[in-house]
């Protein structure tokens, strides 16, 4: 199949500039500082209030603070200290102490109580109930949880600059991938240098008007609920956080469909952004849910579906009858699609290579180029990359073997580390080279965790050493884009993990201080945790033999019939020539995603397509992820206002005077 015109267009929207700058000083030192006191709390707060993702918005709150600080004093910052500043408030923000607050959900939930995962749950994980009843951090018992926590994260910092930058160098440098997605990431930061340094160009005015956008519509969805929620014992909402609830409503016409739909306007301009084809194919698979699940549910497929259940129930209860193992069979027809791809760039690239070969066209070996390192850039040595991942990936293995699972295999943690590790990653940076997406084998942790014979729960808990280093290979490619030398990136990560560790747990203390997680202040926890630790709970029950639930969810027969349905319509789509983004799509809508985002996606695709791309042309292509940038700043403005009431309103309300 050729490849998708839309993916085409992303390509080359920036070059690489000629030179490299050092975009660390004094500027993301105070800008770390900033994002740990005020953003990280936000980021937090937000999060459990309505599950907003405030990571690229408080990233560009932080940046436009800055850049208008030094506006006023009459300075300017270049484009490699805005991505340094835009780097360290990402980091900053994805705290990881909101996993404690979600693990001391999970011991006493409901759904971990009633499948008998509770009291099978380490004490490196969380403490017992009635520590937890206490409501905070500041406890003996909490001491080996944050340990193991600090740990982790100081050799995931470390862990950064290993394997994912080698398959950087192998990715960009060698084969010359043209990583598509990279420039949308980089464009942002972009536009805020060409402002700051007095340009007026169209990617600030773009921001901009995504800013007023995002300004208005989060003082209507998130920051009226909050602050009135500090004043009125209801909070007035004029949009329902996180959605709608429809399922009740329509079970009279399609039964045992989760129906509702996301008034986040977020979701409709993520629509807008993401390939058409992708978001059509999206759709069409939540259209054949309509259809599919109701007589799914005639038939007694879908047994355990009652009349008045809402979204979250009809969710776990339909993929405990049948998605779950039909969603696995999707997924590895995704994978074998996916592997078939590499194979194809990987046959091309090799008859281009012999073709400039025989022409005579003379270039640096492959060896060259990788030991080569471009003193400019601040390239780190490939075999120093090459060390950290193995120091790393030996860490976490003997933090696995000596102290948390000492009963699991050790031959699997060494497959995990040093075999599958490296070759999902390749693979999937590579479809991230070539069309901006990711491949991931379905099963793969559970499978291996079932067949090694472990019998318990802990395993889930432990830091296995399987990663995707794709991501950071994207990450590096914006670096580079940015023109910024990575010697700024190693610097920052020097502060951001002390700022990250002090302030993560302080935060996360405080908040749960103000309110019991999940309850009625953090409406969003009390949707969306319960369907989360379902379906986590379910997966956990497949350690503990076979009569658990896990065993009811997996059905081979219903993975046969997925994977099959998988790649017969790829296969389909390739002898039309329609694009393969569709499947990808599929996928997402066949009970992955539900209803509540895929209608806002689709909305949004048909605007971006129908009447945008019709005013703008091609050149949407390139302001869509500007406007989405300058919304989620917008939103980020409007949310950090909101979080300082609520935290200075329920602040004084606890002090005894």
């Amino acid at each position: 199949m050729q490849e998708d015109k839309e993916l085409r267009e992303y390509r080359d929207l920036m070059k690489p500039p000629d030179q490299f700058e050092d975009g660390f000083g004094l500027k993301s030192v105070l800008g770390a500082i900033f994002v740990g006191m005020i953003m990280m709390p936000g980021a937090m707060y937000m999060g459990l209030v309505a599950g907003a993702d405030l990571g690229p918005a408080a990233r560009w709150v932080t940046v436009i603070l800055f850049l208008e600080v030094a506006r006023r004093a009459f300075a300017t910052i270049s484009r490699p200290e805005l991505f340094v500043l835009y780097y360290m408030a990402g980091a900053a923000i994805s705290t990881p102490f909101s996993g404690l607050l979600w693990n001391q959900f999970l011991v006493q939930s409901e759904p971990a109580i009633s499948f008998g995962i509770a009291e099978l749950v380490p004490n490196w994980v969380a403490p017992r109930p009635e520590v937890l009843e206490k409501r905070t951090f500041f406890h003996a018992s909490w001491i080996t949880p944050i340990m193991l926590l600090v740990l982790t994260q100081l050799v995931a910092r470390i862990d950064h600059f290993g394997l994912g930058y080698a398959l950087y160098r192998i990715t960009s440098d060698v084969e010359k991938l043209p990583f598509p997605m990279a420039p949308v990431h980089a464009m942002g930061v972009t536009a805020l240098a060409d402002s700051g340094s007095g340009k007026e160009t169209w990617r600030w005015r773009v921001f901009s008007i995504g800013g007023m956008i995002g300004l208005v519509f989060g003082a209507l969805y998130i920051g009226l609920p909050s602050v009135t929620g500090v004043m009125f014992r209801q909070p007035i909402q004029m949009f329902p956080i996180p959605w709608k609830e429809l399922t009740t409503t329509t079970e009279g016409i399609i039964p045992a469909v989760p129906m509702g739909l996301s008034l986040d306007l977020t979701h409709l301009l993520v629509g807008m952004v993401l390939p058409f084809w992708a978001m059509m194919g999206e759709f069409g698979g939540f259209l054949i849910t309509l259809v599919a699940n109701p007589i799914l549910q005639s038939q007694g497929v879908l047994k355990s579906w009652e009349p008045g259940m809402e979204t979250v129930q009809t969710q776990f209860l339909n993929t405990v009858d049948f998605y779950y193992s039909f969603g696995i069979g999707l997924a590895a027809a995704i994978a074998l699609i996916g592997f078939w791809h590499i194979f194809a760039a990987v046959q091309k690239a090799r008859k281009e290579r012999r073709e400039a070969q025989a022409a005579n066209v003379s270039s640096q070996s492959v060896w060259q180029r990788l030991i080569s390192s471009d003193v400019d850039r601040g390239d780190i040595p490939f075999f120093l990359s090459i060390g950290i991942y193995v120091f790393s990936t030996v860490s976490y293995i003997l933090i696995c073997k000596l102290w948390l699972i000492p009963d699991f295999p050790l031959w699997i943690l060494l497959l995990y580390g040093f075999v599958y590790t490296p070759l999902i990653s390749y693979v999937s940076a590579r479809m991230e080279g070539l069309v901006g997406q990711q491949v991931a084998i379905p099963m793969v942790r559970e499978g291996v965790f079932i067949l090694s014979g472990y019998h318990g729960v802990n395993v889930w808990f432990a830091p296995i050493p399987e990663h995707n280093y794709a991501p950071h290979v994207v990450q590096f490619r914006v670096v580079e884009l940015t023109g910024t030398r990575l010697s700024s990136i190693i610097k920052a990560e020097f502060i951001i993990f002390p700022v990250v560790m002090v302030a993560g747990i302080c935060f996360a203390q405080f908040i749960w201080r103000l309110a019991p997680i999940p309850s009625d202040v953090y409406p969003y926890t009390q949707k969306m945790w319960e369907l989360e630790a379902l379906n986590r709970c379910l997966t956990y029950t497949s350690t503990l033999g076979r009569g658990s639930i896990f065993y009811e969810a997996f059905k081979p027969p219903v993975i046969a019939l997925g994977a099959g349905l998988g790649l017969g319509l790829y296969t389909i789509l390739a002898q039309m020539g329609l694009p393969v983004m569709l499947v990808y799509g599929l996928v997402r809508g066949l009970g992955a995603t539900l209803p509540h985002i895929v209608i806002p996606h689709f909305i949004g695709a048909i605007l971006a397509r129908f009447y945008f791309r019709r005013k703008f042309g091609l050149r949407w292509g390139q302001y869509g992820p500007v406007v989405l940038a300058g919304f989620t700043c917008g939103m980020g403005l409007v949310s950090m206002l909101a979080l300082g009431i609520v935290f200075l309103a329920k602040s004084v309300y606890q002090t005894n005077y």
